[in-house]
């Protein structure tokens, strides 16, 4: 998650304080990310200091508020038009756990699968529940109170916890494969997706 270019975008709409944005970013994406209102403000630090954004000062009421510069705004653009390329695969701990299992005597890889795959599951069902929750009448047409924005991302943890399963189900019979002809496999297939986002934590003020 870039934080940097999230806070661009979200002055994009006009200059808010650091409070203002991270409320913002949490309405957009459903809480579903951790953001604390340091990484806030230390990110703002980096961006003035870059030439980014600028400090429009105190409003008399304890909060500092910031403004794109115009290198921010081109730079804001330019990520919405950019792919994203992460330039090396994420380090996904589940894969790594797995890639261990396989590899370290006396682990039961079967009984690791099968319990992430529940945990996986129950996740899955949560993000469902959450999007029903969320969506309202999303399904047949939306309405006034459809949170666009938060449906989009429950969609994405929806997505990503399926290909998840998919994927322990491709590890399993992998392992099992290779316990036929009385071998561990050598490696565990490459995940396709990087691990589901932690839940928001406890939000606190500046």
């Amino acid at each position: 998650m870039s934080v940097k270019h999230s806070l661009l975008a979200l002055l994009t709409q006009g200059p808010r304080y650091g409070y203002q944005l991270r409320a913002a970013f949490e309405e957009c994406t459903g809480s579903t990310w951790p953001l604390n209102i340091g990484q806030v403000y230390t990110t703002l630090d980096r961006l003035e200091r870059d030439g980014l954004v600028e400090d429009l000062g105190d409003d008399g009421a304890g909060h500092r508020h910031y403004a794109l510069t115009a290198s921010g705004r081109a730079e804001a653009a330019d990520w919405f038009v950019q792919p994203s390329r992460p330039q090396n695969p994420p380090r996904n701990e589940l894969a790594i756990k797995l890639a261990l299992a396989v590899t370290t005597p006396g682990v039961d890889v079967e009984r690791l699968i099968q319990a992430q795959r529940s945990a996986t599951v129950r996740a899955l069902q949560d993000y469902t529940r959450a999007k029903r929750t969320a969506g309202g009448g999303a399904e047949t047409g939306g309405g006034p109170d459809t949170d666009l924005a938060g449906l989009l991302v429950l969609e994405s943890l929806i997505f990503t916890a399926e290909a998840e399963i998919r994927w322990l189900d491709h590890c399993e019979a992998a392992v099992l494969r290779a316990a036929r002809f009385g071998r561990r496999p050598a490696a565990v297939p490459p995940h396709p997706q990087p691990s589901t986002p932690a839940p928001s934590s406890q939000r606190r003020s500046r």
